[in-house]
């Protein structure tokens, strides 16, 4: 509707004398009242008049400005409704020119976002637990992407920290890990470790990883000192930046856990414009140390750096940020600083942005009060964008048949397993059934995920995820196929060629504002990094269309009532599937 009330707000700003840009034109609570709404509360003072005066008066006045729209007084409020056949020419004419581009828009030219998500640890297959960031933060790409911004969207890896130290070790003892004459690694006890090195070897490593965790535990039974010892003297070797034997076995495990994300990424329509490790700021971690001592935030606690934030956050005064532990090793905050004060050197970001859980919440917090302590200009501009928890049925966490942590690829099959069943039924004939269930099953999951406020946990219940009818992702994705079977049997009976009569489509109202309003909720979703305003509108939108087409037959009607109800499904179809490729969901001619 933005075009319409750009038309209204310059009509006003002709009548009062305000600048366009500060009349603010509204949706009203009530569609019965209108397509759009003023409320001239702003206007009282320096028209020195009772909104409800105000409102009578400019209503009057409005006729001779606006062509195709009405404007009615109701109290305070102007309400305005477009002419039916004025609305349908415009709108559908609009997406008809676009297609493709319709939602996109250069408003964020010339400026760049930053999106770190997903992130997960080397050595462990990615679990459900990583799902929400990767999904939600490809959506926020998508977004920001159609609205002009350059955007980067960055995979933070967990590869590197004193655990690490351990895994090598566990990797050479265990294993017989070393390195060949060629300078690749050999591992030659690989089956006696666990580890299939050409089937899945990020498996094995996660066994490995777990058995050396419970040897360097002094709480449990099988710690073992000197395992311990070599553990940290390996992890500090690695953080002096050594470049041997050590490093060696590090760097194959990031290259073999890298491999396995990659499968997973792709299945799930996944892209990163940067892949950089928390070790890619290693170089970077003495400026950033010096940075904090320069600046005189830095004390020392019981052998530690840390950096005190009461002054900055009163919540945070039994809290401060650990910087250095007493052997010198760095941790988690002092790569994230680095990795800040690198990206805003690098990009000069509008934006940066955390796709990371409420259960880092003190950790960014803490890390922009130390931001503001060094006087960073740019701490305002870091964002952590967090949600909630994956769930499953009875709000359990996820897990595997055996209890364990549930493999993300294992979901995945598991889903588009039950979706090729269900679609073998309801169409057995259909071509091509196991990309369109995959397409269908990953998309039902990627869009549950979405539908919601990221701050609320997602509950994954098999059955109404993957249901055809209701607040799902399939219902979305039927609701597009049944406008291309639409569109399909138009074209083979030669239906659609005669000129429109936009006043037919006088009963699809609800429809066209919905079709009028996807720009602007592209934009807000992005905005807010909430892309659950777009899944909501799209579900919206479905259901309306739905009721339209069940008392509106298009097809074999008068030649131009069905071109003006084709041309609606056309752009139904353009504006559905526009909206689940941004959501990163596939939009299935056939289903």
């Amino acid at each position: 509707m933005r075009h319409f009330a750009d038309s209204i707000a310059q009509a006003l700003s002709a009548l009062t004398g305000v600048a366009p840009s500060e009349i603010k034109i509204e949706e009203p609570r009530d569609r019965a009242m209108g397509d759009l709404a003023f409320p001239c509360f702003a206007l009282a003072k320096a028209l020195k008049k009772a909104p409800p005066a105000i409102a009578s008066e400019l209503a009057g006045q409005l006729g001779a400005k606006l062509t195709g729209i009405t404007a009615v007084a109701s109290g305070p409020y102007i309400n305005f409704q477009v002419e039916r056949a004025l609305l349908a020419r415009t709108v559908v004419g609009t997406i008809e020119t676009r297609r493709a581009e319709y939602g996109r828009s250069d408003y964020g030219r010339g400026k760049t976002i930053v999106i770190d998500f997903s992130s997960p640890n080397i050595a462990k297959p990615m679990h459900v637990g990583h799902l929400r960031s990767t999904i939600l933060g490809q959506a926020l790409v998508n977004l920001h992407e159609a609205l002009g911004y350059r955007t980067v969207g960055i995979n933070h890896i967990g590869d590197w920290g004193s655990m690490f130290g351990g895994l090598v070790v566990a990797m050479k003892r265990w294993g017989g890990a070393r390195v060949g004459a060629d300078g690749k690694v050999v591992l030659d006890r690989a089956k006696e470790l666990g580890i299939d090195i050409e089937g899945d070897p990020v498996r094995g490593l996660l066994e490995v990883y777990q058995r050396s965790k419970k040897v360097l535990d002094p709480e449990k039974p099988e710690h073992d000192p000197a395992f311990a010892a070599e553990a940290r003297a390996a992890w500090i070797e690695l953080e002096s930046g050594k470049d041997g034997e050590i490093r060696a076995l590090w760097r194959w495990v990031t290259e073999v856990s890298m491999r396995g994300f990659s499968r997973t990424y792709k299945r799930l329509g996944i892209r990163h414009d940067l892949v950089r490790g928390e070790s890619f700021y290693e170089p970077f971690l003495a400026p950033t140390f010096a940075r904090c001592e320069q600046a005189g935030i830095t004390e020392i606690s019981d052998g530690a750096t840390i950096v005190a934030l009461k002054a900055i956050d009163k919540g945070l005064a039994e809290t401060p940020c650990l910087l250095k532990q007493r052997d010198g090793t760095t941790l988690y905050a002092t790569r994230d600083l680095a990795a800040l004060y690198h990206r805003w050197d690098e990009f000069h970001f509008e934006r940066c942005l955390y796709v990371v859980g409420a259960e880092q919440k003190l950790h960014f917090r803490q890390l922009k009060a130390v931001l503001k302590r060094l006087g960073a200009d740019f701490e305002p501009r870091v964002e952590h964008v967090d949600f909630g928890l994956l769930l499953g049925t009875g709000r359990t966490k996820l897990a595997s048949r055996k209890g364990d942590v549930l493999v993300l690829d294992e979901l995945l099959d598991e889903v588009v397993e039950e979706t090729s069943r269900v679609v073998r039924e309801k169409n057995p004939e259909l071509a091509g059934q196991q990309q369109i269930a995959e397409q269908i099953g990953i998309g039902a999951l990627v869009f549950n995920d979405l539908k919601r406020e990221r701050i609320k946990d997602v509950v994954f219940e098999k059955a109404e995820v993957l249901s055809f009818e209701g607040e799902t992702g399939p219902y979305v994705q039927y609701t597009h196929a049944r406008m291309a079977s639409i569109l399909r049997k138009a074209a083979a009976s030669g239906q659609g060629g005669a000129t429109p009569d936009w006043a037919a489509l006088a009963d699809a109202a609800p429809v066209l504002i919905r079709l009028s309003q996807f720009p602007d909720v592209v934009r807000s979703a992005a905005d807010h990094a909430e892309p659950s305003e777009l899944a909501q509108a799209l579900l919206a939108l479905s259901r309306d269309l739905s009721t339209w087409y069940v008392g509106s037959r298009v097809l074999d009607q008068e030649p131009s009532v069905t071109a003006a109800r084709l041309a609606l499904v056309r752009s139904c179809k353009t504006v559905l599937a526009n909206g689940l490729r941004l959501l990163g969901v596939a939009a299935p001619e056939e289903m």
